[in-house]
């Protein structure tokens, strides 16, 4: 049977996301089928050019376990 996970996180913490999905992977013994993903647009967070917060990044696993 088919199942989804979602994992959310910023996009100036990548690397912790891809630890987390990998180690999720790992130790469940997941046989992943796709992953979707998605970064929103960037917002300026000041009147200044150039400056903007980190946009969100979303992952949606498609996998069978």
């Amino acid at each position: 049977m088919q199942q989804i996970k979602i994992f959310k996180s910023i996009e100036s913490e990548l690397t912790t996301m891809e630890d987390e999905i990998n180690q999720w992977i790992a130790e469940n013994d997941i046989n992943v089928v796709n992953i979707l993903g998605n970064i929103a647009p960037q917002t300026p967070t000041g009147p200044g050019m150039g400056t903007f917060s980190s946009s969100d990044v979303l992952l949606v696993v498609l996998y069978n376990k």
